[in-house]
């Protein structure tokens, strides 16, 4: 017997709002024993109907699992792309994207402000199989339209906000920069979350998510995501999936699933908390800079504003007394936890630049020594506030 919610799903699904995709797409209701969560497929190979006819496409873990599979249409409809992949990690899913869209002998142009272990994926994996990079100020356009007008510049990456930095970057003008030129633009949208911004409806050909962040949401999985429209390129970045196999596990993909479903009302609590501390700490004494797109001073504060629907949970900040406060305030709290990654539930502490950004140290991706970086939880915004300023009193 057909279940109505499947058969809704199809009719229906174009006209689904976000947080509605975000609980019932990939979600039907189980068929066998009525239950509202779908059972999470450990399987590692399934059982054809006779040699050669699959039961509902599935022969091996790697190939494909159900889990993955409503996952994978999950993020797809959240991000109103064509296509969705589900890989092992953020990076993973980025080394994919480059390995379907590049060969040897092409140069990727990206962001002088990239994440760390982006940048050194680039440099000391791709660099080594003879894909270059050149990183520049995006928000320099005619730089960029230059560097697009050689040959080899195939592809332009770019993630926005940047971290650390909360660089904003103008997806839709560089999508027509890049296509002008027959360059791809690969967005990095893990700060935003396909619920604050959506690039492919910008122009972007290719949306990259560390899904370890705010999609997941709770600190407890790693995994990464492909979303995009084209389907000769979804071909080659499936194929990519299926022969490298840097895919999510069943119980990661329930995981991501599982945090997916409330995203929407954790990034209004993220970005209300995000706002609330950027605010109360912008002209502190002891800060000499808060790096924040909802800040009206914040330079890309009206861009932001124009290309997202909120400017997220993450706050930078630089201390006045440089390196020093900067690594005592970051060992100072009590709620922000000093560890690494972002979008958890709980407010994270990070200091860059010998944390997550040390691979950049010396180049010119290099982040400053006076910065922290704050991914701002769903906490009371009270007793974060109270956290930070006992820490800062202590300098």
């Amino acid at each position: 017997m057909t279940n109505n919610h499947d058969d809704a799903a199809t009719a229906e699904g174009a006209r689904r709002r976000f947080a509605t995709h975000a609980v019932h797409t990939g979600q039907a209701v189980d068929e066998v024993y009525g239950a509202v969560v779908p059972p999470v497929h450990f399987s590692t190979t399934y059982a054809p109907d006779g040699i050669g006819n699959l039961r509902n496409g599935y022969d091996y873990g790697r190939a494909g699992n159900p889990t993955r599979t409503a996952l994978q249409q999950q993020l797809a409809a959240l991000e109103g792309g064509a296509h969705g992949f589900s890989f092992g990690s953020g990076l993973a899913a980025e080394d994919a994207v480059i390995r379907a869209a590049m060969r040897p002998g092409q140069r990727l142009v990206m962001g002088n402000d990239a994440y760390g272990g982006t940048y050194r994926l680039f440099a000391r994996i791709h660099g080594e199989w003879g894909i270059a990079n050149t990183p520049l100020d995006l928000a320099d356009h005619d730089r960029v339209a230059a560097e697009l007008e050689h040959d080899d510049a195939t592809v332009l990456w770019v993630e926005t906000p940047s971290n650390p930095l909360m660089n904003v970057t103008d997806i839709a003008a560089l999508a027509r920069i890049a296509h002008e030129r027959g360059a791809l633009l690969v967005v990095d949208n893990t700060f935003a979350t396909p619920y604050l911004q959506q690039p492919l409806a910008l122009g972007a050909d290719v949306v990259v998510h560390s899904t370890t962040k705010y999609i997941g949401g709770h600190s407890d999985v790693v995994g990464g995501a492909v979303v995009l429209n084209d389907d000769d390129l979804a071909e080659k970045v499936a194929f990519q999936q299926f022969a490298v196999g840097a895919v999510s596990g069943p119980l990661d993909a329930y995981l991501t699933t599982r945090g997916l479903k409330t995203l929407a009302v954790r990034m209004d609590r993220h970005c209300a908390n995000a706002q609330a501390i950027a605010e109360h700490f912008e002209g502190h004494a002891a800060i000499e800079r808060v790096l924040y797109p909802g800040l009206a001073s914040h330079p890309d504060h009206q861009l932001a504003a124009r290309q997202m629907r909120g400017f997220g949970g993450m706050v930078s900040l630089q201390l006045a007394g440089g390196e020093p406060a900067a690594r005592k305030v970051a060992e100072a709290t009590r709620y922000f936890i000093l560890a690494e990654s972002l979008g958890g539930v709980e407010s994270l502490m990070n200091y860059p630049h010998e944390m997550t950004h040390a691979s950049v140290r010396g180049t010119e991706l290099a982040v400053p020594e006076n910065l922290l970086r704050l991914s701002v939880g769903i906490e009371d915004v009270a007793d974060l506030i109270e956290d930070l300023e006992q820490a800062l009193g202590g300098l």
